[in-house]
């Protein structure tokens, strides 16, 4: 149990904006002062931005927090036939970015499908294209050759995809969170209750296949990222829950191997989803970090 207290879903939902993206509704989320710096939360895959719940209030407190479901996600349209990918998603942020006016230095942190997302757009910073802060990366498949996606990933990107998604379910839902959730941080049945609403929200199964296309899209974009990511001076940080089959410990060890001077933080038996399996150690190790940014720049 969080020892944070959260927002119900039904509240979370109450709070959304919507913007137009490209003919496109998407449900976006606003908190903290204007003139506080601006920390843009990125989710990933299945599920949405309420997966930052627990962090929202707390974080708000010190910056302008920011977050929307992207879009095939959550609260967000959903286009059936739709091209998605993570250079659109990072279209996506940047055009919230400006929807809002936000010009300033972004420090962002994000999680799985997101972090891949926050590596196009450290990409985009060295490219003068963005301006980034700070990037923090919850477990995520940053590396292709050590992520180790569930059977049910697998089987949306074969041929049967369209099938599975549209079988998808809550029982399915609790059994793959059953598997990457640490052994004493396990969803509680109410939190699964709130994910699957989301995941099913405007018939959400049925773009599925079509939304786990990143996987090969992280290989083709592989070197760019990785290149970007040891070349910039953006400070980084992994928090990483080392229990994760898909992007734990074995995703920190090369990140290690590839990134000079690896700023990284383990946290024993929390598996892929820390910030609602262990929200306070995530904010914690998340402030600790962007205090120790600003000192360095003093």
């Amino acid at each position: 149990m969080s020892e944070l207290p959260g927002i119900a879903l039904d509240d979370w939902h109450a709070r959304g904006l919507a913007m137009d993206f490209r003919g496109h509704t998407i449900r976006y989320w606003v908190a903290g002062a204007e003139d506080a710096e601006p920390l843009l939360l990125i989710h990933g895959f299945p599920t949405a931005s309420w997966d930052w719940h627990y962090l929202w209030a707390p974080l708000a407190e010190r910056y302008r927090v920011i977050a929307c479901d992207m879009l095939g996600f959550g609260y967000s349209a959903k286009p059936r036939g739709h091209d998605y990918s993570l250079l659109e998603q990072a279209d996506l942020q940047q055009a919230l970015l400006a929807h809002l006016g936000e010009q300033r230095p972004l420090h962002v942190l994000a999680h799985d499908y997101g972090d891949s997302v926050a590596q196009e757009m450290i990409a985009r910073h060295q490219d003068g294209r963005v301006k980034l802060a700070s990037c923090v990366f919850l477990n995520g498949g940053l590396f292709p050759e050590t992520h180790h996606p569930v059977r049910v990933q697998k089987l949306l990107l074969g041929p049967l995809g369209p099938l599975v998604g549209r079988l998808f379910s809550r029982r399915k839902l609790a059994q793959s969170f059953a598997r990457i959730f640490g052994p004493r941080s396990q969803a509680s049945d109410a939190e699964l209750d709130a994910l699957w609403q989301l995941v099913k929200y405007n018939n959400g199964p049925a773009v599925m296949h079509r939304l786990i296309r990143y996987m090969p899209e992280r290989r083709q974009q592989r070197e760019r990222w990785v290149t970007a990511m040891q070349a910039t001076t953006v400070p980084m940080r992994v928090i990483d829950g080392a229990f994760d089959p898909i992007s734990g410990a074995h995703m920190v060890a090369r990140y290690r191997e590839l990134i000079a001077d690896a700023d990284t933080v383990l946290l024993d038996d929390i598996g892929h989803y820390p910030q609602l399996e262990a929200p306070q150690q995530v904010l914690e190790h998340y402030l600790q970090f962007v205090e120790g940014t600003r000192s360095d720049d003093a």
